[in-house]
């Protein structure tokens, strides 16, 4: 039995990109806005998009951090080099 409403949340392990992760967040605004999913799955959608939300902020602050500390400069004038880590986020 098939379902008339497909739910294609990308699988939980994967990691999504930035990009990927506001692009998927647009498809479950398009669904819940049409007004035409059942509670239980709206539910479902929007738990993800929070998870999204969450996850792509914590993205953007990772990465304002990062041009923060490449902007910086010592006492002398001088720009601090640090090796700059990426944290992995999962969506």
């Amino acid at each position: 039995m098939t379902s008339t409403h497909a739910h294609t949340a990308p699988p939980e392990t994967a990691p999504l990109s930035f990009e990927d992760a506001l692009k998927r967040l647009g498809q479950i605004v398009e669904q819940l806005e049409s007004g035409t999913l059942p509670l239980e799955e709206s539910l479902l959608l929007f738990e993800e998009g929070v998870r999204l939300a969450r996850a792509s902020q914590a993205r953007l602050d990772a990465a304002e951090r990062r041009v923060e500390e490449l902007l910086t400069v010592d006492d002398d004038g001088n720009p601090v080099v640090r090796e700059l880590h990426t944290p992995e986020v999962k969506a």
